[in-house]
């Protein structure tokens, strides 16, 4: 870095900090306890931790009745509340959408001249890792084929036929497409921007601060970061559940049913065994630290994940395999503003809309803090249009893909050939659609063990993930936290996924993402407010005469007007366009 760009860039900081950040004496994690290796919020840590304990002892209490008892929840929500998941989700995809491609599309993350952190690819890793991998693998085969079977009331298809298959790809590219990456990308936005922009700490409490000001230090924020880290933990147990239900039964079936090797027992008590071994592996990654452990494994993953799905685009029905994709795509995108707002109580559908999507909807809610707060920590440097694009288009029409690659080629099974692999599912369950999908080509339990090696790579990036996540809400925003704490919470992570498995199975974990997903639908309601009000903020100041004024008198002071002073107001202070 020449003299000239390190003096424009200390500039630029120095602007960013003295007219952006708030007025406040407070630093991020300045009241913490720091003691046995932790450093923590005295209010944060010990109240979520007693918050755990009694949701995870009540389950067990609950012993039989538990699963009763979930469902019952689990109705009420649907029943009364699953209008409300789908009205919010399309606000904020409007949301977030028009932040992008508005005049507060060309802020950056980080402020002026900030840099990037990691490289496109490695930030692109990241997000496949942490946002839906172990979902990815567990419904792409499972769903279509459900659809396939039971067509959505949305669409007009006869059963098991090839418009059955174009409707069966629709709705499981609806929801896994734009939506819940809207979510996300709308949580990381405004963390993000609030975190590194105004220097507040990175937590959940930092984006309210345009409504409560320094009260975000006392009680109100300290209830939003509770809420939150009940909410990661119970959302991200959900995905750990689902994960070890799949490694569980796909090891079962490739190394009993496929070599006739051994077979492996299944159901919960093996499940926990497996959540206890591979959180042992999670916690030596996480303690290497985002760095040194989380970059390497997702980028392993995405690798993993290419290696496996370009196997079977070669050694499956390729070209039907682009030909469903492309005819998927029409059907997902020309339905997709009727679909998206669709309840199904005018008529046949409501079934798969509480079933499938109100669960979906609550799930990515409920997981939005901890996927959103990864995206913020690793998104420093990249302008609020090409944050947008590059966690919501990108992502999502890989994903389709994927849904495509798997999903299309279980239904060519099911439309052409010899039909074994839905005859699989109906008879052993949606863990093993996906590996018996794989034997129907060449090495099937090569690809099979792949695919397990998979789920449990994206298993580990997970539970470092929210480790890191958590960290930061439980010591005040911290960016960095002592080992000590990363490994306690990877810990306890994969005990409330092992524990709600034993005490209510996988109901258990799907009802705690929906009961905190819904307060988490109206938090992101008011978030959207939020951050308008700060990007518009800090656009009317870059837009400023005092601002280029200021711009001119801090380089006066150190360089050539005519460089410097030009440097910096060309990058921050660009004239709206017509379009803005």
């Amino acid at each position: 870095m020449t003299d000239s760009e390190s003096t424009t860039d200390d500039t630029s900081k120095g602007l960013q900090t003295e007219l952006f950040h708030p007025e406040s004496e407070r630093e991020p994690g300045d009241t913490n306890i720091q003691k046995w290796g932790f450093d923590i919020h005295p209010v944060v840590f010990p109240v979520s931790l007693v918050l755990i304990v009694l949701f995870v002892g009540a389950t067990l209490l609950l012993g039989k009745d538990a699963a009763q008892v979930y469902s019952s929840i689990r109705g009420f929500f649907n029943e009364n509340f699953g209008w409300f998941f789908l009205l919010s989700v399309n606000v904020y995809i409007a949301a977030l959408l028009f932040f992008a491609f508005s005049k507060y599309g060309k802020i950056r993350i980080g402020g002026v001249k900030a840099e990037k952190e990691f490289s496109d690819f490695a930030w692109m890793a990241m997000l496949f890792s942490a946002g839906m991998g172990i979902g990815l693998m567990f419904f792409s085969v499972s769903e279509p084929l459900y659809y396939f079977a039971n067509v959505p009331g949305f669409f007009e298809a006869k059963a098991q036929t090839g418009a059955a298959g174009a409707a069966a790809l629709a709705q499981t590219f609806f929801h896994w497409g734009f939506h819940p990456w809207a979510i996300y990308g709308l949580v990381g936005l405004g963390l993000a921007f609030f975190s590194f922009n105004r220097g507040l700490p990175l937590t959940f409490r930092s984006i309210f601060w345009p409504l409560l000001g320094e009260r975000i230090y006392r009680w109100p924020g300290h209830i939003i970061d509770l809420v939150t880290v009940f909410a990661t933990l119970f959302g991200l147990a959900t995905s750990l559940g689902f994960g070890v239900a799949q490694i569980n039964t796909g090891l079962s079936y490739v190394l009993g049913n496929v070599l006739g090797l051994v077979q492996i027992p299944t159901g919960t008590i093996p499940q926990i065994v497996l959540i206890a071994i591979i959180t042992g592996i999670a916690t030596f990654s996480v303690a290497a630290g985002l760095e040194g452990g989380v970059k390497r494994l997702s980028t392993l993953n995405l690798y993993l994940m290419f290696a496996l799905l370009g196997f079977l685009v070669l050694v499956g029905p390729t070209v039907y395999i682009f030909g469903a994709w492309v005819q998927g795509l029409g059907a997902y995108i020309s339905n997709l503003p009727e679909l998206a707002f669709f309840t199904g109580v005018l008529g046949s559908g409501q079934s798969t809309v509480h079933a499938w999507t109100v669960f979906y909807w609550a799930w990515w809610i409920a997981w939005s803090p901890f996927v959103g707060m990864f995206i913020a920590r690793i998104s420093k440097g990249r302008t609020v249009r090409e944050f947008v694009v590059g966690v919501l288009v990108l992502p999502s029409l890989f994903s389709t893909f994927w849904l495509a690659a798997f999903g299309g080629s279980a239904l060519h099974n099911s439309l052409v050939a010899n039909g074994a692999v839905l005859a699989t599912y109906r008879e052993l369950g949606q863990t093993v659609a996906m590996f018996a999908l794989l034997q129907q080509f060449p090495l099937g339990a090569v690809s099979g063990l792949l695919a397990v090696l998979l789920v449990v790579t994206f298993f580990v990036t997970s539970s470092d993930s929210g480790s890191l996540v958590v960290d930061h809400l439980t010591s005040g925003g911290k960016h960095d936290v002592p080992k000590t704490q990363r490994i306690f919470w990877a810990v306890t992570e994969g005990a409330v996924a092992a524990l709600l498995l034993y005490g209510g199975g996988l109901a258990a974990l799907q009802t705690a993402a929906i009961a905190t997903g819904f307060p988490f639908a109206v938090v992101l309601l008011v978030m959207c407010y939020t951050v308008y009000l700060g990007l518009d903020n800090e656009y009317e100041v870059l837009q400023s005469e005092e601002f280029a004024e200021r711009v001119q008198e801090l380089t006066d002071e150190d360089v050539d007007i005519d460089t410097s002073r030009e440097e910096v107001v060309t990058d921050i202070r660009e004239e709206p366009t017509s379009s803005d």
